[in-house]
């Protein structure tokens, strides 16, 4: 199975380098020179690519590819995710740390025990994380801290939610 690492933002310079929205704790481990990534890009496509270098500028991670020679290459590759297998993943090494793919499909339930739907995936924003559930067939996005979703049970394949009043309406 595949965990999105990263996601293409756009392209940087015209020596091919790309700008991209880190989303793994090891930056340093999945972005190594000579490290092969598969991306996927907008058409649903894949494509496997070599790092030839990266570095840190203004909050993201500037990457440039052996296959992405110019500018132009590196257009075609805004938007595209970056990909790691999961079974070459470290262990968080942290209860409360999780990777997106071990949520996505967990059961939603009140503290009562209530199931109110499933998580569908995690949703990264400026604000912080999201836990995108599907309630009856209609999304519902709850933050994803600690007062709201205080039990995490990969195991049990659960998420206990506590919801103020009215997050979970329509």
């Amino acid at each position: 199975m595949d965990v999105v690492v990263g996601r293409i933002a756009k392209a940087h310079g015209i020596r091919g380098e790309l700008a991209v929205d880190v989303r793994t704790d090891s930056p340093q481990e999945r972005f190594q020179v000579g490290a092969a990534v598969t991306t996927k890009l907008r058409d649903g496509s894949k494509r496997e690519l070599t790092i030839a270098a990266a570095r840190e500028h203004s909050g993201r991670l500037l990457v440039r590819f052996e296959e992405v020679p110019t500018r132009d290459v590196a257009e075609t590759l805004r938007g595209a995710l970056l990909l790691a297998d999961t079974d070459t993943l470290p262990p968080t090494g942290d209860d409360d740390e999780f990777y997106d793919h071990e949520l996505a499909g967990l059961r939603a339930e009140l503290l009562d025990g209530t199931v109110i739907g499933k998580v569908v995936e995690v949703v990264h924003s400026p604000a912080g994380e999201l836990l995108e559930l599907d309630v009856e067939g209609r999304e519902v996005l709850v933050p994803f801290v600690h007062a709201i979703v205080p039990t995490v049970d990969i195991a049990g394949g659960r998420v206990v939610l506590d919801p103020p009043e009215g997050l979970l309406d329509a």
